[in-house]
């Protein structure tokens, strides 16, 4: 027998064991993990089997005033329902409130006296109040802003309708951002 065979015999088998007890204690604790995708569509662990997009589907927006509060509501009842429009019987109702505002972003000079804007930058904020439909009891709140940039060239109607698409552009990643952050309170909810 070698001395290699016999250092190979003359191993205790506790690192063996360590190991297996390692192993065992790492698969309990991935088996009591719970997490979990926030739109999964699966019944949601305590609760009533209900799942994320159909609480989603659920809650119907109050109407807004302005033309950019308009765009964000609409997009906004758009993905909650998945293209279904408002509920009937919603169980929670949102006040939404939005605004826009632009700042120049880059100026030229046209000639000697005159300098004009050629690209602007477009804020749209919003925030929202969630409530339970039956209590009136808020369940969460919270604003959102984003950016939006866009040219602004010499022509009177060129650059309006650049605005218009800056607009159109944010409300729809503002109406992204307000649907996470919705269904992130109806998940602490649970």
């Amino acid at each position: 027998m070698s001395s290699a065979e016999r250092d190979r015999h003359a191993r205790s088998p506790l690192p063996g064991a360590a190991l297996a007890a390692v192993v065992a204690v790492l698969a309990l604790v991935a088996t009591s993990c719970t997490v979990q995708p926030l739109y999964s569509q699966g019944p949601v662990p305590g609760g009533a089997g209900a799942d994320m997009a159909s609480e989603l589907a659920s809650i119907a927006v109050k109407p807004v005033g302005t033309r950019e509060a308009l765009e964000v509501r609409n997009q906004l009842i758009f993905l909650l329902s998945g293209g279904a429009g408002t509920p009937a019987n919603p169980a929670y109702n949102l006040d939404l409130v939005a605004s826009a505002s632009s700042s120049a972003a880059a100026i030229i000079q046209v000639s000697s006296t005159e300098q004009a804007p050629t690209s602007s930058l477009l804020t749209m904020a919003a925030s929202y109040t969630l409530r339970d439909a039956a209590t009136g009891a808020v369940i969460g709140r919270g604003s959102r802003q984003v950016f939006a940039a866009y040219d602004v060239p010499s022509q009177q109607f060129a650059a309006v309708r650049s605005r218009r698409d800056a607009e159109n552009r944010a409300a729809r990643e503002l109406a992204e951002q307000l649907r996470l952050a919705i269904a992130q309170n109806l998940a602490r909810r649970r």
